[in-house]
């Protein structure tokens, strides 16, 4: 008989004892799975990874399906987009993204090199910001990745303000693990360095104010970093970079052509932060604990109550709201004290929440831990294709989403998802139709009475015996950036039919795939396509 795999997670073990046990378990699945290929696992690859029993991790992943964390697809388990609102409650409390990135887009623009926003995250670096250059070699690095400091140009700025434990952890890491095998978003270490090396780099960007990675975290990749630095305390709030290839500069030639550019871009970021106004908080999510209480009624066992109801303990936090008492956190979940205090005691243990000043709390980079990088590189269709796919077997018709193609003229098919019928509309993604044909073109060509009626119906004008109805998609911004629509033969539905029996169905999906959309957005660009 195989040996019985114990139903704990090594952190467990060390838990305080007021620690939530499921939280921490849940913790651990949203772990592995962001460190997964595509930020999907099989039930088994849970179970085998996180040392959880099986009936223990599908319970757990039933409770964040219906959070809308994850997906589940059979057997298999896929980060979802609204998990990035816990990403996005550190990110719109940190506030840096909001006022900083705008400068570090315009700096990428005017030198035409990547540009990154990082933070310290203890003897490592995340990043919260990115405006990538598109090029045949570009950067793979995404928001939330987290990477050695010692390999690193911002690393050295941040550890010119590590205390001598920090010191002593990261020496005790980088015993632990000499080629970085728990940095997943960097190559294996093959040549490692002596702990002097960093510790000079630290010292000489103490003195400069700027530090260079020639080459540290893959042979080609240069960097050039500047701190910013929080107004009245002086201390680095997050280091600016400028990233090439040895192909475009050397790691000298960035400093000499690009240093003072990056100063100056620097200096207005810190004028930024010291004009800035202060934040209005924004209203608290309302009736979550309501929700959790319902849910728990409806799945019984299946939902894990003390899971669900610990994580929106994170979403707390958020613009105006970067630390919070414990009868703060309870308010705005509608928590009781008692379940938020265990809930803030096991995310303090986890290294999500750390203790602040006056009795408070604030969120760490490592939320961003919890599914944020995977998923900051979703595109609208990928966003779109479950929701379609759901919406095709409802109607049992054939879904599409389409944008506007750079012509103007034509629309271009992105998702699809189709039904088993002998005569269904069949058009391939990537296919390009003339706009005002299509129930699709139209929507996003935004006729004056599409824009009244806030839909398109087109009656056999693209081919014969083609009927379809279509609704927009938009931002959250409130613009149209896509169409979404269900094609069939004329013969299985009358127009008034497609606008009785689809019209509330496509309503109901545009919207769905609207709400992950206005999450999926809130600090990251998704492409349309």
């Amino acid at each position: 008989m195989p040996a019985h795999t114990p139903d704990v997670t090594p952190t467990e073990a060390v838990a305080p004892t007021e620690a939530v046990t499921p939280l921490l378990r849940g913790i651990a699945v949203l772990r592995r799975l962001t460190e997964a290929d595509g930020g999907t696992l099989s039930l088994s690859a849970l179970e085998k990874s996180t040392g959880l029993a099986r009936s223990t991790v599908d319970r757990l992943t039933a409770t964040l399906a219906r959070m809308g964390y994850v997906r589940l697809d059979g057997r298999d388990v896929t980060l979802a987009p609204r998990l990035m609102e816990l990403g996005n409650a550190y990110l719109a409390a940190l506030r840096l993204p909001a006022l900083l990135s705008a400068r570090a887009d315009a700096l990428a623009d005017e030198l035409d090199e990547s540009v990154s926003l990082a933070v310290g995250d203890r003897d490592g670096i995340r990043f919260i910001h990115q405006a990538t250059r598109r090029r045949a070699m570009s950067l793979s690095f995404r928001i939330g990745d987290l990477l050695p400091a010692e390999r690193t140009a911002p690393g050295p700025l941040f550890a010119t303000e590590w205390t001598d434990a920090d010191w002593h952890h990261w020496r005790e890491r980088r015993a632990a693990d000499p080629a970085d095998h728990t940095f997943p978003a960097v190559p294996p270490r093959e040549h490692p360095t002596p702990d002097e090396d960093f510790a000079l780099r630290t010292s000489t960007a103490a003195r400069d104010d700027y530090a260079l990675d020639d080459q540290l975290i893959e042979p080609g990749l240069v960097a050039l970093s500047v701190p910013v630095r929080h107004p009245g305390t002086g201390r680095v709030a997050c280091v600016v970079s400028v990233v090439s290839h040895t192909s475009r500069h050397t790691a000298p030639d960035l400093r000499t052509t690009l240093l003072p550019r990056l100063r100056a871009a620097v200096a207005a970021m810190e004028n930024d932060l010291r004009t800035a106004p202060p934040p209005a908080p924004g209203p608290p999510r309302a009736g979550l604990a309501t929700w959790t209480g319902a849910s728990k009624q409806e799945l019984g066992r299946d939902f894990v109550e003390s899971l669900a109801r610990g994580l929106t303990v994170l979403t707390a936090f958020g613009e105006g709201r970067s630390a919070l008492t414990l009868t703060q956190v309870a308010k705005a979940t509608g928590l009781s004290r008692a379940t938020a205090r265990r809930a803030l005691i096991t995310f303090t243990h986890a290294g999500l929440v750390t203790p602040a000043p006056e009795a408070t709390f604030t969120l760490t980079p490592r939320v961003l831990s919890l599914g944020f990088p995977p998923l900051s590189h979703t595109s609208l269709p990928e966003i779109a294709q479950p929701h379609l796919t759901a919406l095709a077997d409802r109607v049992h018709e054939s879904t599409s989403l389409a944008v506007l193609a750079d012509s103007g003229t034509e629309i271009q098919y992105t998702a699809r998802a189709s039904t088993a019928r002998v005569l269904s509309a069949r058009v391939t993604v990537g296919t390009r139709l003339p706009a005002h044909a299509t129930a699709l073109g139209r929507v996003l060509l935004a006729l004056p009475e599409v824009r009244a009626r806030g839909y398109a119906l087109v009656d056999e004008e693209l081919e014969a015996g083609l009927r379809a109805i279509a609704v927009p998609v938009r931002d959250r911004t409130g613009s149209v950036v896509a169409a979404l629509n269900v094609a069939m033969h004329a013969a299985r539905r009358t127009t008034e039919a497609c606008e009785t029996e689809l019209l509330p169905e496509l309503t109901r999906t545009a919207s769905d795939i609207e709400s992950d959309l206005r999450v999926a957005g809130h600090f990251v660009h998704v492409p349309p396509t």
